[in-house]
């Protein structure tokens, strides 16, 4: 496997620019997860380190070597792509063959002894016979990974490879994919629009927003210290509840607050204070006082929107006892975990997580 390395790349169309100077270290085994919105630039930045898109400016680097301008073939890269892209009159066996009998010297002995390899890996020996229309999703997204891992790459990609399936066969085809991450130690790179799919994949998450890095770590690293609201409303479902305040000698005030919170430091005048609904109790007194909008029962537990004068949070809470809608409920909140964001400029400026 091997580490990639990208340097201040960016990708501009004419005078438009898409990625802005990505500084980004996927180490060696690592699993990289790229997330966020449609047409942040994840995908895009994918296809840079492919080499499908020419890189504008910056340097890639893999296992030290620069290939910025090398062509694809000569990256030592494999892709995995949302629509599969398997050739539909082959076998799922040459579908898997086809680039290594193209672009290799190997044998058909050993080209054989790899797909075989990677089809007991996959549990897909006995689909090697069937053509793409005569498998599943989740069957033909085991061929496309197959092909890949033949290839015995340094680096793997995945371009949003499960988007395709169901809700079931994504929750199978993630468990698989983490197993294969574990016990092959492959270096990844995955892009996806999906948290969840972030939160239990990578060993480590790169944020993006319109083209730019918003933050970098582990999972719950992210998940608990978002650097920014951006990444706090987007990592997290429900998300997390950013409450406009008020800032007074270290102290934050709301008009539906009992009280106010006291804070270490000098805050800017305008601020917002972040929790997330496992983070806020419901009580008989509580810190704050609300009306329940509604509650969604979603099985063991239920979700409970409550309304705070001009703003909104969602609490969990048991099913049995939750509030109704209209009702009158006090909050508690656990100030260990709370987070303060600069109003202007969205940064977290205090993370108590």
């Amino acid at each position: 496997m091997a580490t990639v390395q990208l340097r201040k790349v960016s990708k501009s169309y004419g005078d438009r620019k898409t990625v802005h100077d990505i500084d980004l270290t996927i180490e060696d085994r690592e699993f990289m997860v790229m997330v966020g919105p449609s047409g942040c630039g994840k995908s895009t930045t994918l296809r840079m380190i492919a080499g499908l898109e020419e890189i504008t400016s910056g340097q890639l680097l893999i296992d030290g070597q620069d290939v910025t301008d090398a062509q694809p073939q000569k990256r030592d890269i494999a892709m995995v792509f949302q629509s599969y892209a398997l050739y539909p009159h082959m076998t799922a066996y040459k579908n898997m063959a086809f680039g290594l009998m193209k672009t290799t010297k190997l044998s058909k002995a050993e080209i054989d002894a790899r797909i075989r390899e990677a089809a007991e890996i996959l549990h897909i020996t006995d689909l090697l016979d069937r053509r793409p229309k005569e498998l599943s999703g989740g069957e033909r997204q085991r061929v496309a990974i197959g092909r890949a891992l033949v290839r015995q790459p340094k680096v793997f990609l995945f371009d949003e490879p499960l988007s395709n399936l169901d809700a079931k066969l994504r929750n199978r085809m993630r468990a698989e994919l983490k197993r294969l991450h574990s016990e092959l130690g492959l270096t990844v790179i995955y892009v996806t629009h999906d948290q969840i799919e972030a939160m239990t994949l990578g060993t480590r998450v790169a944020m993006m927003s319109k083209g730019h890095l918003q933050q970098v770590g582990a999972p719950m690293d992210i998940y608990m210290k978002p650097s920014n609201t951006f990444v706090a409303t987007f990592i997290g479902t429900p998300e997390m509840a950013l409450i406009p305040c008020r800032t007074e000698k270290g102290a934050v005030g709301h008009a539906s607050f009992t009280g106010t919170l006291a804070l270490p430091g000098s805050l800017p005048r305008d601020v917002l204070i972040g929790l997330r609904p496992e983070e806020v109790t419901l009580s008989s007194a509580g810190m704050a006082r609300g009306r329940v909008a509604r509650t969604e029962l979603i099985g063991a537990e239920a979700l409970v929107e409550v309304v705070l004068g001009d703003d909104r949070m969602v609490v969990k809470s048991p099913v049995l006892g939750a509030p109704e809608a209209g009702d009158e409920v006090g909050l508690d909140f656990d100030l260990d975990r709370l987070r303060v964001f600069d109003s202007a400029s969205g940064r977290a400026i205090v993370a108590r997580a």
